[in-house]
Parts: structure tokens; C-alpha cells; sequence
């Protein structure tokens, strides 16, 4: 009977990160492709200023909220697994509170020091704009973030991968018509004070107002889910017996010593991206970079290689809040076998799917970029070089951050801040003498990246084989699906030569992707590198199993 609950729970939580993920990559895609009108609208320069007050709201975040759904999520799985509804409860409510605190005072700060930051700080005075725009979002967000962790706390990921999809449909179609709208507007402006660049900069303040708006109709989604689950929680709190209400001291005490650890290493995590923005700044300003240069050249990597490389990322980012409340479970269980199995889940499934997309974005960097950049030509040869240098960054990055994730699910808060916290420091060494000694402009935050998501991999790779007592498997996690890859790159790359003799660039490349995934799908099987029980526990899996039946890349019953 254990043994039947351990998989159903171990099923549950695989679905449950699957939704998470399916949705997570349905977003990230919507957000993908708005980005391509919204680049070839903004051109380089706005890109620059859009992507950076981007950057400086998602780092204020991380401070404010960004780690409430972890937060919150972890507090009243707890409780939950432990049958205190009252008490999950009131670490909700607590939550909100402080979200509405906390992200009041940083929205508040974020709108009067914009143009300190922009200015002082990152070295590209114009994005004020766009980021004083922003601001409200970060006040909105904080509540979002506690309504997705409280739900996620109940291993239910359906309301936060909704909100999550209708938030990026809903910014996809502001974003990309308030931006043309205001880049008329900034150009208007232009011919007046006589500065090209203020085009680009309102355009990208009206591209960040459509964040505003989604962010806020993702706020009444969650309002509104909560409101039509609001009977159930009060019925399971009536029959909570627990005799022991926590104060709420020490629940804002227990959330706060929580949060601290999570705010720390994600912040250390993520802040390299902005802190990389200003040091590449100042580093090329004193080279004898004028300000639209090096802003086209930023524009170029966080605009067009960013964005496409977040698309497999999202899968990590999703995959860390589910595995968080399960292990945390697992952890309070003191079943550390089922915690294990989890984590080896996870790590597979993230693998099995980085992998490829890391080699297939290498493989066909021009034709994608091409495809989806037509009208920036100019920088094409630097972002197809930034495209292939960065391809292992894709793969890295999803493993860092699914490891942070997994060491937060333990209870170890604090490893993975010591972690980052160390990689950081060796990553802005190896940042400033690859700017300044080695003179390789963008490929040194390229290259500096990839050794920073390198150490935290290792780093939290061992911190978890210590404390668990685990071991990865590696022939089916990293060996099949790097051999499978690489095959996947060579045929995809062959497909599109073939298929670019006679039709156009974007049907080459759709013919590429298409040849790709299922080479990449037949090798996986036919090295067994999935298993048809893997298969099976996915949404959906038992109508994919029996097709792969029919077509008999898979036997048996």
C-alpha cells in the first residue's frame, strides 16, 4: 500500500511540474514571439533600453517578492502534509501582508531612483523611462507571487500555469501596440531636441507597460480563483483539529528567516546579469565605445539570444517551485528514497530537454536568427557568434538553477547562497580581466557566464550528493541525450542545405526543426534513453505511448 501511495505521489508530482512546465513553455514562447516584432520595432538601441529596465525590475523583484511563491509555498506544504489547514491558512494571509508592504515601499523606490540607476549605475541614462513605467508591476506582482505560492503549497500548479499563459497572451498584445504607439510619440519628440535615441527609448517604455497590464490581469485571475476555492479551504479548516494556532510572529519570523536565504541566492544568482550590463558599459565607455555602440551590441545579446535561450530555461525555472513543495514533504516524511527518486526525475527530464535545444539553437543559429530578426541585418554575424558561444549556457544555467531549487526543497537555504555567492565573485574576475586584458567585448560576459553556472552546478551537484547520499545517473541523463544531440544538429543542419536549394530561409528552418525533433524523439527511444513507464507518467503519456506503438518504436503491452 506505501509502495502504490509512493508512486501515485511520485506520478502527482511529475504531472504536476509537467503542467508547470507545458505552461511555463507555452508563456515562454507567446514571449518569444512578441519579442520578434517588438526587437524589429525598437531596433538594437530600444531593445537595449526595454531589456535593461527589465533586468533592474526583475533584480527588485527578488528583493520585494519574487521569492514569495517559493516562500509560500514551502510554509504551508509543511503545514499541510501535517493536516494544518488553520495554519497554512494564516501563513497566506501573513504573507500578503508583507507582499503588500514590501511591494508598495520597493515600487515606490524603484519609480524615484530610476534615473539614478539608469544613470549612475548601468551607464544607459534613456531606459529611466521605461523603467518608471514598470515600476506599479513590481507593487502588483508581489500579490500575484503569494497567490501562486499558497496554491502551489496544495501541489496544485493549475491556477499559476493559467495566470502564467493569460499574463503572456495579455502582454504580448499591449507590449507590441503601446510600443509602436510611443516610439511615434519619442520620434516626434526626437526631431525636436534633435537625440535619435529617444525613439527607441519611449517605444521601450510603452513595450513595458504592457507588463503592467498582464501582471495586473493576472492578479484578478488569482483574485478570482481564490474567491471559487475560498468554500473549500473554509470547509477543510472546519475540520482542522489542530488545537495549536501559530502567532503571527512567528510565522512573519519563520517566513522572513525563509525568505532571507532565497532573496540571498537568487539575487546573487540573478543580479550578474545586471551587474555584467554595467561593468560592460563602463569597460567599453573607457575603450572608446560611444553609448549607441555598446547599447546595440547589449541589445544584440540580452534581445535576440536571451530571449531565445529562455525559452528551454523556463523548464528549470518551473520545474525548481514544483520539486520545492514535494521534497519538502518527502523531507518531513523522512523519506529520503522517495526524495531521491525526485530529484533524479527532475534532473532528467530538465536534461533530456535542454540538451537538444542547446545543440539545435548552435546548429542553426543563422537560419533562426534570420527567420526571426529580418530586419536587423547589421548584427547579424555577432548574434549568430553569441548564439553558438552561448549555446552551453543554456544547458548549465537549467541545471544550476533546478539544483538551487532542489537544495532549497531540502531545507539546505543556505548552501545554495554560499554557492552562488562564491561562483559570483570568480565570475566578475573572470568578467573584467576577459574585458580588459583579453578584449573580447561580449563573448567575456558569454564566457565568464558559463563559468559561473558552471561552479554553482558543481557546487550544489555536491551538496546534494552529500547530503542525500545520491548519485545522478549519468548514461540516460548526460550521455544519451548529448549523442542523440549531436546527431539531432547534424540532421537538422543537412535538412535545412537540402531544403534552402529550393524554398526560402523560413521554410528551410521549419523543415530543419520538424527533421530535428524527430530524429531527436526516435534516438531517445531507440537508445533507451526514455522508458515507455517515463513516458507513460507524463500528461497525456498513455495516448503517446500507444502511438509510438502503432508505429513501433515501442513494444509490448
Amino acid at each position: 500500500m506505501k509502495e502504490k501511495e509512493k508512486k501515485s505521489n511520485s506520478k502527482n508530482y511529475l504531472v504536476q511540474g509537467s503542467i508547470l512546465a507545458v505552461a511555463s513553455i507555452i508563456a515562454k514562447i507567446i514571449g518569444m514571439i512578441y519579442r520578434f516584432p517588438l526587437t524589429n520595432t525598437l531596433g538594437n538601441e530600444g531593445n537595449s533600453y526595454y531589456s535593461t529596465a527589465n533586468e533592474v525590475y526583475n533584480i527588485v523583484l527578488m528583493i520585494s517578492s519574487f521569492s514569495l511563491p517559493l516562500a509560500v509555498s514551502k510554509l504551508v506544504s509543511e503545514r499541510i502534509h501535517k493536516g494544518e489547514f488553520k495554519n497554512a491558512h494564516r501563513v497566506f494571509l501573513c504573507a500578503m501582508r508583507f507582499a503588500l508592504i514590501a511591494g508598495g515601499a520597493l515600487a515606490l523606490l524603484t519609480y524615484v531612483f530610476a534615473g539614478v540607476i539608469t544613470k549612475y549605475v548601468l551607464s544607459i541614462e534613456l531606459a529611466v523611462y521605461a523603467l518608471r513605467v514598470l515600476a506599479p508591476a513590481i507593487f502588483v506582482f508581489a500579490i500575484v507571487g503569494v497567490f501562486r505560492g499558497f496554491f502551489q503549497g496544495y501541489s496544485n500548479m493549475t491556477p499559476t500555469a493559467v495566470s502564467q499563459v493569460i499574463e503572456q497572451i495579455v502582454n504580448a498584445i499591449f507590449t507590441v501596440v503601446c510600443a509602436n504607439i510611443m516610439y511615434s510619440y519619442g520620434v516626434s519628440l526626437a526631431q525636436e531636441n534633435g537625440n535619435e535615441l529617444l525613439g527607441p527609448a519611449w517605444g521601450a517604455a510603452g513595450g513595458t507597460f504592457g507588463t503592467v497590464v498582464s501582471i495586473t490581469v493576472a492578479m484578478l485571475f488569482m483574485m478570482f480563483v481564490y474567491t471559487v476555492q475560498k468554500s473549500t479551504l473554509k470547509r477543510q479548516m472546519r475540520r482542522d483539529v489542530t488545537t495549536h494556532l501559530e502567532s503571527e510572529r512567528a510565522i512573519y519570523r519563520t517566513m522572513i528567516l525563509t525568505i532571507i536565504p532565497i532573496v540571498l541566492s537568487t539575487l546573487i544568482y540573478n543580479i550578474s546579469n545586471v551587474a555584467d550590463q554595467g561593468v560592460f558599459n563602463k569597460v567599453l565607455l573607457s575603450q572608446g565605445y560611444t553609448e549607441k555602440q555598446y547599447t546595440s551590441i547589449w541589445g544584440i545579446y540580452s534581445g535576440q539570444f536571451r530571449v531565445l535561450m529562455n525559452v528551454p530555461l523556463s523548464l528549470a525555472s518551473c520545474l525548481a517551485p514544483s520539486v520545492v513543495p514535494s521534497l519538502t514533504a518527502a523531507m518531513a516524511r523522512g523519506d529520503r528514497g522517495d526524495a531521491r527518486r525526485k530529484i533524479r526525475t527532475s534532473v532528467r527530464f530538465t536534461m533530456i530537454i535542454t540538451i537538444p535545444c542547446a545543440v539545435g539553437m548552435a546548429a542553426l543559429a543563422k537560419p533562426i536568427l534570420t527567420m526571426l530578426y529580418p530586419s536587423l541585418e547589421t548584427g547579424r554575424p555577432l548574434a549568430v557568434g553569441i548564439m553558438q558561444a552561448g549555446a552551453l549556457l543554456i544547458i548549465l544555467y537549467a541545471f544550476s538553477t533546478l539544483t538551487t531549487g532542489i537544495l532549497q526543497g531540502l531545507g539546505k537555504l543556505q548552501t545554495p547562497l554560499i554557492n552562488n555567492a562564491a561562483a559570483l565573485v570568480i565570475h566578475f574576475i573572470l568578467l573584467y580581466v576577459m574585458l580588459t586584458a583579453g578584449n573580447l567585448n561580449i563573448y567575456a560576459v558569454i564566457w565568464s557566464n558559463i563559468c559561473f553556472a558552471l561552479i554553482v552546478s558543481v557546487l550544489n551537484a555536491i551538496a546534494i550528493a552529500r547530503f542525500l547520499h545520491y548519485r545522478q545517473e549519468w548514461k540516460r541523463t548526460f550521455l544519451i541525450p548529448v549523442i542523440v544531440s549531436i546527431i539531432m544538429g547534424a540532421a537538422a543542419y543537412l535538412v535545412y542545405q537540402l531544403f534552402h536549394l529550393v524554398f526560402g530561409n523560413t521554410i528551410s528552418v521549419l523543415f530543419a526543426i520538424l527533421a530535428g525533433v524527430a530524429t531527436y524523439g526516435i534516438g531517445l527511444i531507440s537508445f533507451k534513453g526514455i522508458t515507455v513507464e517515463e513516458i507513460a507518467a507524463l500528461p497525456k503519456g498513455h495516448l503517446i505511448v500507444r502511438l509510438l506503438r502503432k508505429t513501433g518504436l515501442v513494444r509490448g503491452q
